[in-house]
């Protein structure tokens, strides 16, 4: 059975369960606080912090893990990403006070202090880009570093920019973006079994990616007008058709259509007189 390290806490860990059970793969422990659990019957989860995950799936402690592509970033370690989950979307940005005088990468001269959680990534970043700044790493809340003299700047997770702003910090430029990634080390591809059971795990999580934001339609529509409805409803291939049975000039379409365009879809097909319109949620799909 492999392991599968997760995030024990936080929006990571919310976003990591509900993604492993929509997936069928139902987390299983024998209570709150117990730091292993079974996925399904078909693996085991480790519940450990997010900054550890990829030093425990280099290690060898699990087989793969859920992690942000920051993190893995951080850590310095080879590992192979298997997917992007798509959720825990942040970047990471340089910041500085607003009345620092630096709007841009330019501004900020050698010998600049910078504050950061994540001080590897930030000296490969500057150094990449031949400013010779002294990295300041600090534990946590590097909002405060520049108000209190610790440093001039800071490289710090962004989501929305509110933080920054509620402390009189602008962003000055990207570092790189993230979002929550399955990892597993470079030799688990080629590691027979053991790749088997990662591509079936990568296939059951990308299956519930894809359905988000998707929706099923199926409606009634005159033979006629089938021309039309195809251009409504494209479907990921095309609509499928099918003859009703005593449907006379109606035939049935079915079809995957974007749910944030729903209401439009409806409406079109309404006006090309399709009748008995049904649309349903998709909880897998896989291409």
């Amino acid at each position: 059975m492999l392991r599968i390290a997760l995030p024990n806490k936080g929006r990571l860990s919310d976003e990591a369960r509900e993604l492993f059970t929509d997936a069928g793969l139902e987390i299983r422990a024998a209570g709150p606080r117990a730091l292993t659990a079974s996925l399904g019957g078909e693996f085991q989860a480790l519940f450990v912090r997010a900054q550890d995950i990829p030093e425990f799936v280099a290690d060898g402690a699990a087989d793969a893990g859920v992690t942000g592509f920051d993190l893995v970033q951080e850590s310095g370690r080879a590992l192979c990403e298997l997917a992007d989950l798509e959720f825990g979307r942040c970047r990471l940005a340089v910041a500085a006070r607003d009345d620092s005088g630096i709007a841009a990468l330019d501004d900020i001269v050698d010998g600049t202090r910078v504050a950061t959680v994540f001080p590897r990534i930030t000296e490969q970043f500057f150094r990449g880009r031949g400013q010779a700044v002294e990295v300041v790493p600090v534990s946590g809340a590097a909002e405060i570093a520049p108000h209190i003299g610790i440093a001039d700047v800071i490289v710090d997770l962004v989501s929305t920019g509110s933080t920054l702003r509620v402390n009189g910090l602008h962003e000055v430029a990207t570092v790189l973006e993230s979002s929550t990634r399955l990892i597993a080390s470079p030799d688990a591809p080629s590691d027979g079994a053991r790749a088997r059971a990662l591509d079936e795990l990568v296939a059951a999580l990308n299956s519930v990616i894809a359905a988000r934001g998707k929706r099923y339609v199926m409606a009634n529509v005159p033979r006629a007008r089938l021309d039309a409805v195809k251009r409504v409803i494209p479907g990921l291939n095309g609509p499928t058709v099918i003859d009703i049975m005593n449907g006379g000039a109606f035939v049935a379409v079915h079809a995957v259509v974007t749910a944030a365009t729903i209401y439009r879809t409806i409406a079109d097909l309404k006006a090309l007189g399709a009748e008995g319109i049904l649309v349903t949620r998709i909880e897998r799909l896989m291409a």
